[in-house]
């Protein structure tokens, strides 16, 4: 019996895991407002080792629109400038001689529609990693000898019922990103 509910625990662990990992990922996609998030991604050259931007700078917002990385050193703000343009977000980062001012563009019609298919296509990522974690419990429950097969039916209807919470879970997360990035 504490197989059973070590199986579905390890299960619902990893769909967590599915879940964390899609909410890191919408946080990248931009929807219009200026998030530091947005910078996640980007690794600065800083002595001759690449470091993440959030490590050898402040990001902020000041504005909505308006994104401002405060480097640690002077001496980095070309670093900083030539580490987002090769980062390739379509940002044009300026500089004050201060610090870096990344101004985000409003977003059109059509890269509104781009950002919403990436976000639908994380989700669908998210629920392939739920779904295999579902297999992968009931394939560990049906290896399990000397348990009733009610048993194991009943531990699967959890697995199911714990897949479908999660999946509907996904698909609210991907509604509210699509909401906020078509909002204009």
């Amino acid at each position: 019996m504490e197989d059973i509910d070590l199986i579905i625990s390890e299960a619902g662990d990893s769909m967590k895991k599915s879940l964390q990992h899609l909410d890191k990922e919408l946080l990248k996609i931009r929807a219009g407002r200026a998030n530091p998030a947005m910078l996640e991604g980007v690794m600065v050259e800083y002595y001759g080792s690449m470091s993440p931007l959030s490590q050898v700078s402040n990001v902020s917002t000041p504005d909505a629109r308006t994104l401002s990385v405060q480097p640690w050193e002077k001496a980095l703000i070309p670093e900083i400038e030539k580490a987002i343009m090769n980062a390739n977000l379509g940002f044009n980062p300026q500089n004050n001689g201060e610090v870096v001012i990344i101004n985000i563009p409003p977003l059109t019609e059509d890269r509104r529609r781009e950002l919403v298919k990436r976000a639908k296509a994380e989700g669908e990522e998210a629920k392939v990693s739920i779904r295999s974690a579902r297999k992968d419990a009931n394939d560990m429950l049906k290896d399990l000898d000397g348990i009733s097969e009610d048993l194991i039916k009943d531990a699967e209807e959890r697995v199911q019922a714990l897949t479908n919470k999660n999946v509907t879970k996904v698909d609210s997360a991907i509604e509210v990103k699509e909401a906020e990035i078509m909002k204009v």
